[in-house]
């Protein structure tokens, strides 16, 4: 609940760098709720490579790439999902 104006900056940002027609699906970003059992879950967004930039701006650092499962798209194209997750 209180991360949804970060999340909003986050989309906002990455759409006016990524958004327009030329995005080929391989900039996106995702998001994942996780609550292992907590009463207030913690919210993880994950940063294509090609939005490497946007992710800077917000003072991600890099990781390993998630699996896909329970995650959201929270910007960019649907197309990322078979680009940056193929086969799944």
């Amino acid at each position: 609940m209180l991360a949804g104006d970060a999340l909003e900056q986050i989309r906002t940002r990455f759409l006016s760098h990524h958004g327009g027609p030329d995005n080929s699906g391989d900039r996106a970003v995702f998001v994942r709720h996780e609550s292992e059992g907590r009463l207030h879950c913690e919210v993880h967004v994950y940063f294509s490579p090609a939005a490497a930039e946007t992710a800077r701006a917000f003072g991600a650092i890099a990781c390993a790439r998630p699996s896909p499962g329970d995650l959201g798209l929270l910007a960019g194209s649907e197309a990322a999902w078979a680009t940056l997750f193929p086969g799944s």
